[in-house]
């Protein structure tokens, strides 16, 4: 089918579905005129054209946040005759009895945008969904990246009509449809270093996918279900300024809670898994609650005190003060007792909460809750099976007859894993998950999260020492030799410390010991490897309680470090102070083993920290490693932590929270989580999986979860190489680097795009695999040795910044213009940007190389610039660091800050020199255009009176002028994007069309 051809097909479609068809609407005022109309009819007012202008003016605006806020709210304006009008844009108590219409082929600006919307939905006249179409097999990354160019286009709609209403993107080639939430610019881009934006498949209950354009129509785009999805299940985030949509499973689980809760059905459990965004489907069902007239109370319950401060800030990143925080008791049991609408969601521990419902408690808080006992009160408890809840549990029970309880967990407990090894050596007894719930009310497993890339899969290497009879499962190795081979393997499962890692230990003296080898064996090996960096490693276990009432709550979860610190408590104290000394000399700060709390959250937030690159960061600030004996393994999440250390026996639920640090989805420099065990546990492992791998798939849950063993990843590197070995002399040239600047053809250059890009793919998972043999490796550089990979890389950056280019003009102008292979290219320039090299590392090395003499050489000038060219970071200056490179020599021993100054000093000569080119080539004075560009870039606007003045002495009649200006800014573009660094020059649009 042609696009056109989808186009009507959908337009029928909702037809049926009784939108109604505004085949008159194509142009603004059209939109405008029928806006009026529902608006008048709405807010039943007669507005007189003036006003209609105005209210125009206030309601539209570049920010989305507000304006979603706007299409949301009641609002007031000032009529002409002074009084105010309250108005809303749609019925926001039922979106269902809006006007539903569907129009296609707008144009919203004919003067310099050449873009038409494929498809539009308007509810009651506002435009709320943007339908884009595809016939190409086009990536959604790229179909999103197209909108988003459309988006910073200069004639763009968006910000200056009624576009900026548009919640929702939807791109569809009939057989696949993607949805995704509008947003503001720092959340709606693309760039190196981030993931791509957040995308959605629409889903059925079981999470069968609905990818079919008819059949997402029939599920989706039913007038009362989008009306629902855009009121109810998107969120817009206020600290962040964002929109963020809702997952279908997060949903259907909401769903799921508040039927239960009308039809007064009894307790329930949501089963999604760890990372699946556990803490928006409850703040969504608690604030859904919060406007439910059955319900008294709905208090959001947590374990611990660092999850409470963390969920109480995800839930006021949600919605601004919507949670109070509860510092006491006391304030619960007044916030409890409040009939104030604002205390009608709660954020507690259970702790506290035990303390509210023990009778012997001198304050009498059981007495003065005396008045709630009868009344409906919704408890949703957060990751459910933690270890207080038994007796909590049963005290609400007695307490409130009439409440209803809710739990989630990622890990649920079932009859297999009710008796878990909770402490080394010691038992401790559970009920399962349904004896406390009664019911599932909706499951979303780790099984469904991979298969949907919302987590990663896991790579798990069983260590086995060399020569040792293989050690028995659960059985510990030497320390010593444990921390010889993190040394050794660290850079490799980390991508060169773009990641981190926990070590995960049987014992608070167990993290002792491992600490202080760490630092005796890292003091030792500059000895060894001149070139050696230390990494930096931190170790974070709780102190003897000895009364602190922050530490005994923290210590509620952690069996094994509260039994630890009852034998030779001093001792563990005194260890923890040297720890704390050594990480505040180490980071210049100042913690106290008694504020223990502050710096638990400190060693958390440098963890996180690792998304800065060391230029922005440097690494001496961040942590590498960080050692633990039960704190970090479960509820902590970042997306910078790939890499688990296990010397501690895992099961069951423990095991997986443990592993689940590791798989946060970052973007392809992130293949999977990489666990590397010390203690043979591959049964522990493949039974955990089996237990929490849901309901059976077509595929084995160990295929799904785990990645393949490295001599699979081989057999497809030999493939993919030996495609592009097919390709090259099918163009009759060897596959070498230096042969793909001889591609004929757009065509040509795109495959070569596709197929290198699947080799570095193949070759980043490749370098993240800690289990690789000699041999191994030996195969890797036999099918793609290291200086030919790097040489292709370089080439691969020349080839696509060109086409980049091409495809950028393509869509400014219209894609007719641009060959449909590259149009649908995607670069995944993130593959090829390394974690260690930055601005900071280059100019080092440069200096380096600067100091050697011939005769001492460690790097010559070619692998050097050959380093470079191979970056994606360097895109926009590798010619010019190759440039300077060559003018330096080598001997003249400059250090690094000379190099630094001297490299500017290049940059600034090489530019001068180009615009003279430049102003000698259009018969310009070379001083006027320098005056005139650095204009522009100072206040990053482009004056065309300025640009008038400039040929002004050339005394040219008006056409010969124009042809002039638009020859001077076909040469003059590239060099002011170069210049201007990535910082967007108002007004320049005009003339790149």
């Amino acid at each position: 089918m042609t696009e056109q051809e989808i186009e009507q097909a959908l337009i029928e479609k909702l037809c049926d579905l009784k939108y109604t068809y505004r085949s008159d609407i194509r142009d603004r005022t059209a939109l405008e005129a029928n806006f009026r109309q529902h608006f008048e009819s709405l807010n039943r007012v007669n507005l007189t054209d003036s006003e209609f202008a105005r209210l125009l003016d206030s309601i539209i605006t570049p920010d989305v946040f507000a304006a979603a806020k706007h299409l949301r709210e009641r609002n007031s304006f000032e009529r002409d005759d002074g009084t105010p009008l309250y108005y809303t844009l749609v019925n926001i108590k039922d979106w269902c009895k809006n006007t539903f219409e569907v129009i296609n082929q707008l144009r919203m600006n004919t003067d310099n945008s050449h873009h038409r919307y494929d498809v539009m939905l308007l509810i009651n006249g506002v435009p709320v969904v943007q339908i884009e179409l595809k016939t190409l097999t086009i990536s959604p990354r790229r179909a999103m990246q197209q909108i988003v160019d459309y988006k910073n286009d200069p004639g763009n709609g968006y910000g200056k009509t009624l576009l900026c209403f548009l919640q929702l993107f939807i791109v569809s080639n009939r057989s696949d449809t993607w949805y995704f939430a509008n947003n503001n610019s720092r959340h709606f881009s693309f760039n190196a270093d981030e993931r791509f934006l957040p995308l959605y498949q629409f889903a059925r209950e079981d999470n069968s996918k609905i990818t079919h354009l008819d059949s997402f129509a029939e599920t989706f785009l039913i007038k009362c279900t989008l009306g629902e999805m855009i009121s109810r299940y998107m969120v817009l985030v206020a600290s962040e300024q964002k929109l963020l949509m809702m997952r279908p499973y997060q949903i259907y689980a909401v769903k799921a809670m508040i039927e239960c809760i009308h039809r007064h059905c009894g307790n329930g459990y949501i089963w999604h898994t760890t990372g699946s965004g556990k803490t928006l489907t409850s703040f969504k069902a608690s604030t859904l609650l919060k406007d439910n007239s059955d319900i008294d109370k709905c208090l959001f319950v947590v374990d611990r005190k660092d999850l409470d401060r963390q969920t109480r800030e995800e839930f006021n990143k949600f919605q601004e003060g919507c949670v109070e925080e509860n510092t006491n008791t006391e304030t619960l049991v007044q916030r409890l007792l409040s009939d104030d609408y604002v205390d009608k969601v709660i954020v507690t521990t259970i702790q506290k909460l035990g303390l509210a419902l023990d009778g012997t408690n001198k304050r009498n808080y059981k007495e003065r809750l005396e008045p709630l006992r009868n009344q409906r009160i919704v408890f949703i408890f957060d990751e459910c099976h933690r270890s207080q809840f038994g007796e909590n549990h049963k005290a609400i029970k007695e307490f409130f007859p009439k409440a209803q309880l809710f739990g989630f967990t990622g890990t649920p407990i079932f009859e297999q894993n009710a008796s878990a090894q909770q402490i080394e050596g010691q038992q401790a007894s559970y009920k399962t998950t349904a004896d406390i719930f009664q019911q599932q009310l909706h499951a979303y497993t780790i099984t469904h999260a991979i298969e949907d890339r919302n987590v990663l899969r896991f790579h798990v290497d069983y260590y086995k020492p060399e020569g040792k009879k293989p050690p028995k499962p659960g059985e510990a190795l030497a320390k010593k030799a444990i921390v010889e081979a993190i040394l050794a393997k660290h850079e490799a499962a980390t991508a060169g410390r773009k990641f981190n890692a926990v070590l995960a230990t049987a014992s608070i003296n167990d993290a002792i010991e491992y600490y202080d080898l760490f630092k005796t064996l890292q003091a030792q090996k500059p000895a060894e490897e001149a070139a050696f960096q230390p990494l930096n490693i931190a170790c974070v276990f709780s102190p003897p309680a000895e009364g602190n009432k922050d530490v005994q709550q923290i210590q509620e979860d952690l069996p094994q470090e509260k039994a630890d610190n009852q034998q030779n408590p001093e001792q563990k104290k005194e260890a923890l102070k040297a720890i704390l000394s050594d990480y505040n000399t180490q980071y210049g700060t100042n913690h106290r083993i008694g504020e223990f709390d502050l710096y638990y959250q400190d060693v958390q937030k440098r963890i996180k920290d690792q998304q800065y690159p060391n230029s922005d960061l440097p690494h001496a600030q961040k942590i590498d490693i960080t050692i633990v004996v039960d704190m970090l393994l479960t509820g902590f999440d970042s997306k910078f932590l790939n890499t688990l250390y296990v010397d501690k026996n895992l099961k069951y639920h423990g095991l997986i929270q443990a592993f689940s640090r590791t798989n946060r989805v970052l973007n392809d420099t992130k293949p999977y989580g990489n666990i590397l065990d010390f203690r043979q546990q591959q049964e522990a492992v493949d039974s955990a999986i089996s237990l929490f791998s849901g309901e059976a798939t077509n595929k084995s849950a160990k295929e799904i979860w785990l990645v393949d063993k490295a001599p699979v990843v081989i057999g497809k590197l030999k493939t993919a190489v030996q495609q592009l070995d097919d390709f090259m002399q099918s163009q009759g040239l060897e596959n070498k680097p230096e042969a793909v600047p001889n591609l004929k053809g757009d065509a040509a250059r795109a495959q070569f795009i596709n197929l290198f890009k699947e080799v570095q793919r193949l070759n980043t998972q490749l370098d993240q695999y800690t289990d690789l043999t000699d041999d191994n490796k030996a195969t890797i550089e036999h099918v793609l040795p290291k200086d030919q990979l790097q040489g292709f890389k370089g080439v691969y950056l020349d080839t696509a910044q060109r086409l980049k280019e091409q495809q950028d003009r393509g869509d400014k102008k219209g894609e007719e213009n641009t060959s449909p292979e590259v149009q649908q290219l995607d670069f995944e320039f993130v593959l090829f940007a390394s974690a260690v090299i930055d601005y900071d590392y280059i100019m080092t090395l440069i200096a380096r190389y600067s100091q050697q003499t011939p005769d001492k050489q460690e790097m010559g000038r070619e692998e050097l610039i050959g380093l470079i060219q191979s970056d994606a970071k360097f895109m926009d200056e590798r010619e010019e660091i190759a440039e300077y490179i060559s003018t330096l020599e080598m001997g003249k021993a400059l250090d690094k800050k000379a190099i630094c100054t001297g490299f500017e000093r290049f940059k600034a000569n090489k530019h001068s020199q180009q615009l003279a080119e430049l102003a000698g080539k259009h018969g310009l004075e070379a001083t006027a255009l320098q005056t005139f560009v650095d204009g522009i870039l100072r206040r990053k606007v482009f004056d065309g009176d300025q640009l008038s003045d400039l040929m002004a002495p050339l005394e040219l009649g008006w056409k010969a002028r124009t042809k002039a200006e638009l020859a001077l800014m076909d040469d003059l573009i590239p060099l002011l994007h170069k210049l201007a660094q990535g910082h967007e020059i108002a007004g320049l649009g005009a003339y790149e069309q």
